[in-house]
């Protein structure tokens, strides 16, 4: 495990670090055409925390509860991450676009 915090910049509270599994920055799933090559259009980049939730909670078969524990933040900023990673999901497979997890 490992601790991961992206860090916005300004006012305002600063982000409460997550304890994700180490070795996820710089996956990239790409869609291909009929012939085989990478399509070449603008990828959707996944947050490491959101991969970590979906991994936790769809792979793993987690209650959102045990998940959110085990990042160590609350269940609702779990839930926030799990609408936003299914988003993202959901839009690279309609719209054929490639997937970068990455900070």
């Amino acid at each position: 495990m490992s601790r991961w915090c992206w860090r916005l910049r300004g006012r305002g509270r600063p982000p409460k670090e997550r304890w994700i599994r180490a070795g996820l920055r710089g996956l990239i799933f790409a869609p291909i055409d009929d012939s085989g090559a990478p399509l070449q259009r603008p990828p959707i980049h996944l947050r490491p925390d959101e991969f970590e939730a979906l991994r936790l909670v769809y792979l793993e078969g987690m209650t959102q509860e045990e998940a959110a524990r085990l990042m160590r933040v609350s269940r609702g900023t779990l839930w926030r991450a799990l609408d936003s990673g299914r988003r993202k999901l959901v839009q690279a497979l309609v719209e054929r676009r490639p997937i970068i997890v990455s900070p």
